[in-house]
């Protein structure tokens, strides 16, 4: 059992590509619960087409909202959407943060945490 947590930049796209399947066992199953882009999911496919893992259990996925539709139709493949904040608690604090964030704004302020074309992929380098 391969189960991933890491985060994602530069160093861990890809992870898991055609070569790293390859030294895996047959009867390996791989998780994925961290970043949709440490897999290549093409790669992903012909592992599981050529017997060199078991399986896979995903709930985020390399080119999301979309997912390679070999991996929907195969029956060892579990699918899930990335639900690991779906807590009531987590939810009411992601609102709290958004509506600060407005607040701060609307008075002239710089939000605590900006969204925009970049920002994700500056903070994750910022993060790692």
């Amino acid at each position: 059992m391969v189960s991933l947590h890491l985060p994602l930049n530069d160093e861990t796209r890809r992870l898991f590509t055609r070569e790293t399947f390859a030294r895996m066992k047959p009867g390996a199953f791989l998780l994925n619960t961290a970043r949709g882009a440490l897999i290549d999911e093409t790669a992903l496919t012909r592992a599981l087409d050529e017997g060199r893992i078991a399986g896979a259990g995903l709930d985020v996925y390399e080119n999301e909202p979309g997912i390679t539709p070999a991996l929907v139709d195969d029956d060892r493949v579990v699918l899930m959407p990335h639900a690991g904040s779906a807590t009531l608690e987590t939810r009411r604090e992601m609102a709290r943060m958004v509506v600060e964030d407005v607040r701060r704004v609307l008075t002239g302020e710089k939000p605590l945490r900006p969204v925009g074309p970049g920002v994700a992929r500056e903070r994750i380098r910022e993060e790692s």
